[in-house]
């Protein structure tokens, strides 16, 4: 055998890496500013933008409320987290939802999750369905309770997962398919868990939803929603929603977001490492009725929550078995906040049925198990030591 006839061996060049989930909450919206080599974005507080000659616009910047540089970055970074390709910021979560279903039409029917945030279901009942949209509420924990309550004019199906309050969880890959075997848009509440945990877009999902004031932002000193998808179809119209209504995020407000993003990935896994200490520690409390949080072997999804998500968030929802106890122990609190909200720094707590949820009618709220004695923690990055002891000390006023 001569030289000759020997072939080289032709060696494929290895794949290009992706860059990882913390280097794309970093640097995926922002690089350097190019003028100064500033390392954080500057705040653009300008409301519209210099035409380079009649006709021709830099970079498609005409007006803030069509497109501003601050919610660009902001919108970027998210669809990268989220997995997706396109993003629009709102000025706040319920605007977010409420842009999500201005996809629709008068006569379009919606099955909702049966145990939703307060504020969008005063959005569905009160505004929504007065305008033509037909909605029905389903346990879409079980995909076929799905189909049952469908019509000829259904259209989407909006989930949260985990529901807010009472944690129930959603099969995403299973209501997915469901979705796509009727051709019904799949749109997803994602605040919760947050892209470090879960990513509705790699299941199958068509749009996800946040409200970047809670876990995104996660410093309770902005107030923000955003929508993510891969279909530009989808995109399109969510833009021209959120340029003809108005309700985009303001440009500090990006900012800000943009800010905490940078920190989500290590902020979640503290977030977390204290809600299992917590939740452990409630479950084993003989003053606590009950506890519900998707990391306990006692939660009824918990495979499920294995399986689909790569954590268990910070979120618990524990039952003291009566309104006079449960406002005995959240007025007892020294160091948690009884406040609205959640995903901030600070640990907060709240009592679900006269607060995030108080619009829902009672009877409702009884059917759904949202009982008085229901007492929500969001829960912070303070020592876990001290929420422990806080904890403890306003369960033993019981």
């Amino acid at each position: 055998m001569t030289s000759k006839s020997i072939k080289p061996v032709k060696h494929k060049p290895k794949p290009k890496r992706a860059p990882g989930f913390s280097t794309r909450a970093i640097h995926a919206g922002y690089r350097p500013e190019p003028v100064t080599g500033s390392v954080i974005p500057p705040l653009y507080l300008t409301s519209t933008f210099e035409m380079e000659s009649l006709g021709k616009y830099r970079d498609g910047y005409d007006y803030s409320r069509s497109k501003h540089p601050n919610r660009v970055m902001l919108e970027r970074t998210v669809a990268s987290l989220e997995g997706g390709r396109y993003a629009s910021a709102y000025a706040s979560g319920v605007a977010a939802v409420a842009a999500v279903m201005g996809l629709l039409k008068p006569g379009d029917h919606v099955i909702a999750s049966e145990s939703i945030y307060g504020g969008t279901y005063r959005l569905f009942e009160r505004i929504l369905r007065g305008r033509g949209l037909d909605l029905a509420y389903a346990d879409v924990s079980r995909p076929e309770n799905i189909e049952r309550a469908a019509t000829p004019r259904t259209r989407m199906v909006y989930v949260e997962s985990p529901t807010n309050p009472l944690l129930r969880l959603v099969d995403l890959r299973a209501v997915s398919k469901v979705c796509r075997k009727h051709r019904w848009l799949h749109a997803v509440d994602n605040t919760f868990m947050t892209p470090v945990s879960q990513r509705p877009l790699s299941l199958g999902v068509s749009i996800v939803i946040h409200s970047t004031t809670k876990f995104l932002n996660g410093h309770s000193d902005s107030l923000g929603g955003v929508v993510v998808t891969s279909s530009k179809r989808l995109a399109d119209w969510l833009h021209f929603l959120q340029k003809s209504t108005g309700a985009v995020l303001s440009p500090f407000d990006c900012w800000l977001v943009l800010r905490s993003l940078k920190t989500l990935v290590p902020r979640m896994a503290a977030h977390e490492r204290n809600a299992r200490r917590l939740a452990k520690f409630l479950d084993g409390h003989r003053k606590v009725k009950r506890v519900i949080y998707p990391g306990l072997a006692s939660h009824p999804q918990h495979s499920l929550a294995k399986r689909q998500a790569g954590g268990f968030g910070a979120i618990i929802t524990f039952d003291l078995g009566s309104k006079q106890r449960a406002a005995r122990f959240l007025n007892s609190l020294k160091l948690c906040i009884l406040a609205e909200s959640l995903g901030g720094v600070e640990t907060l707590v709240s009592q679900p049925a006269t607060m995030s949820h108080a619009f829902v009618p009672t009877a409702e709220k009884k059917r759904l198990g949202i009982t008085e004695g229901l007492v929500r923690i969001s829960v912070g990055l303070e020592d876990v030591e001290d929420l422990e002891e806080d904890l403890q000390q306003a369960l033993a006023k019981l």
